[in-house]
């Protein structure tokens, strides 16, 4: 690993913690197309190599001041709001402190205060906008529609994925918790596949001790249906990239409960791929209804078990709903609209703006 030097750096977009997520996704995705751009840095625990990154004891040690003057701090949780808060109300790091919410509830008072103490926020929807006290500038997600493609191959891609390369694919991933909806889309699987015998459904994501008897449930039910053979529970894929994932499948299904923006119906669409997703986080403004994917109220099991039927009963449906995903992800969601976008925002701030 090859660290920047802190003096050089004018952003730095922390990612303050070991477990991938969502906002992991964005930092490993956007800081290495920004550096193009800035001297941005990423820091964190765990990151893979390719992106841009200073050591955590940097944070410390670095100047007060960047190359020309104050840096950027741009976080994404409350512990990065907290942290650049410190750097630069404790150790008097001249910081120009940055949030990105993409949350769709009510904040709490301690976030609430963060949020207070922030130089710029922008929100990744205009529903999490509207759950912040303050302005707020709304910069979709982007996706990089280069990378997030559709399969030149997608037989042998499902061989060496270890997946039916004839069979009708459902995939659902992402954490496996109650918020995501994870045991709605398996029952809709264990309801509909016997009336589909060439459909099969991959669960895949990361099992949190808190959720390991979550994920248990999902596969006595599984098995108890006589499914194993069918609905597939894969451990989370430790690479960087899903990618390959969302190529293999024909159809994704986004059941969450709860989301803040949700960026996978953006992958799949992105791959080509439509979408059966609820009408939570941004999936209203990402998925078209009839047009790229199906939109259903949270917690409607037979909405969903029916969206899936109409589909599986409708091949045209979803051939056309297909053609029409990667032109919508290209015209309105590469990820480089949204690091333009951001990159601006930095650049007032670093002017003092």
């Amino acid at each position: 690993m090859t660290y920047r030097n802190p003096a050089q750096i004018s952003v730095i977009a922390p990612n303050l913690k070991k477990r991938y997520s969502g906002v992991t996704s964005t930092v490993v995705r956007l800081v290495p197309l920004q550096a193009r751009q800035i001297a941005i840095a990423s820091v964190g625990p765990v990151l893979p190599p390719e992106v841009p990154q200073i050591r955590l004891r940097d944070l410390v040690t670095m100047g007060r001041s960047g190359p020309d003057g104050p840096r950027v701090w741009h976080a994404r949780r409350n512990t990065e709001m907290l942290a650049g808060i410190v750097l630069k109300k404790v150790l008097r790091k001249r910081l120009r402190l940055m949030f990105t919410s993409a949350a769709q509830r009510q904040h709490s008072g301690y976030t609430k205060w963060l949020i207070g103490q922030m130089d710029r926020l922008v929100a990744t929807s205009a529903r999490s906008a509207s759950f912040l006290d303050h302005p707020a500038q709304v910069i979709h997600h982007g996706i990089d529609t280069d990378h997030f493609a559709p399969s030149d191959d997608r037989a042998a891609l499902r061989t060496s994925l270890g997946l039916d390369p004839d069979a009708i694919l459902l995939g659902c991933f992402g954490r496996i918790r109650p918020s995501k909806g994870t045991d709605l889309f398996v029952e809709a699987m264990c309801r509909i596949l016997p009336d589909h015998p060439q459909a099969q459904g991959i669960v895949m994501g990361g099992v949190t001790d808190k959720f390991g008897p979550f994920a248990q449930t999902l596969k006595d039910r599984i098995a108890d249906a006589g499914l194993t053979d069918r609905i597939r529970i894969l451990p989370e894929d430790k690479g960087w990239t899903i990618a390959p994932w969302f190529q293999a499948i024909d159809l994704y299904i986004a059941p969450q409960r709860s989301e803040g923006f949700g960026l996978t119906p953006l992958e799949a669409m992105s791959c080509g791929v439509p979408s059966i997703a609820t009408r939570v986080g941004a999936f209203e403004e990402i998925v078209q209804d009839g047009e790229t994917g199906r939109l259903i109220p949270p917690e409607d099991p037979a909405g969903l078990e029916g969206a899936i039927r109409t589909v599986l009963q409708d091949p045209g449906t979803l051939k056309k709903w297909s053609a029409a995903c990667r032109p919508r992800a290209e015209a309105h969601f590469k990820i480089e609209h949204e690091a333009a976008a951001l990159t601006a925002i930095y650049r007032d701030l670093l002017k003092g703006s």
